[in-house]
């Protein structure tokens, strides 16, 4: 089931990252700081959501979405992940359509997903491709040296 999470949550989210085969410890850091600032603001002022597909009371995975800054009704797609143990079982693209699904309800109209170039991240591309997005963008060395930034849209 996708819902809100809880602040129970929040350890079993950190899990999900730390399992992943692609995050560094860095992006790790980064979703629990943003979880951080969901839970002790809200996700109106502090512009994070967040959903969750769980079982059994355990968490599968996760989305992370919010505005952009200084855009008509465009949302950035911060985040999303599934437990290694519950992919390729439509776990992601349930996370997906709920989060887009969402921001229609918010009012956006564009779904931005930025993600990174390296080849551990090929799949990563792949499901975006599959879901429906278009490969807008590479900015080449971006992250750093041989790492680039690969941007993707959805129009909602």
């Amino acid at each position: 089931m996708i819902t809100a999470p809880t602040r129970e949550d929040g350890p079993q989210i950190h899990t999900v990252n730390a399992n992943t085969s692609v995050f560094s410890r860095e992006e790790v850091e980064c979703v629990d700081e943003l979880w951080q600032d969901y839970q002790s603001q809200g996700p109106e002022r502090s512009g994070y959501y967040f959903i969750v597909e769980k079982e059994d009371g355990r968490v599968l995975g996760y989305a992370c979405y919010g505005p952009r800054a200084l855009t008509d009704r465009t949302y950035d797609l911060y985040w999303i992940a599934v437990s290694p143990g519950a992919r390729r079982g439509g776990v992601g693209r349930g996370l997906l359509g709920a989060a887009e699904e969402a921001i229609r309800r918010l009012g956006g109209r564009l779904l931005i997903v930025e993600t990174s170039g390296l080849p551990r991240y090929a799949s990563t591309r792949a499901f975006y491709l599959a879901t429906g997005y278009a490969l807008e963008a590479t900015l080449k060395d971006f992250y750093k040296d041989g790492d680039d930034l690969v941007i993707f849209t959805k129009r909602l």
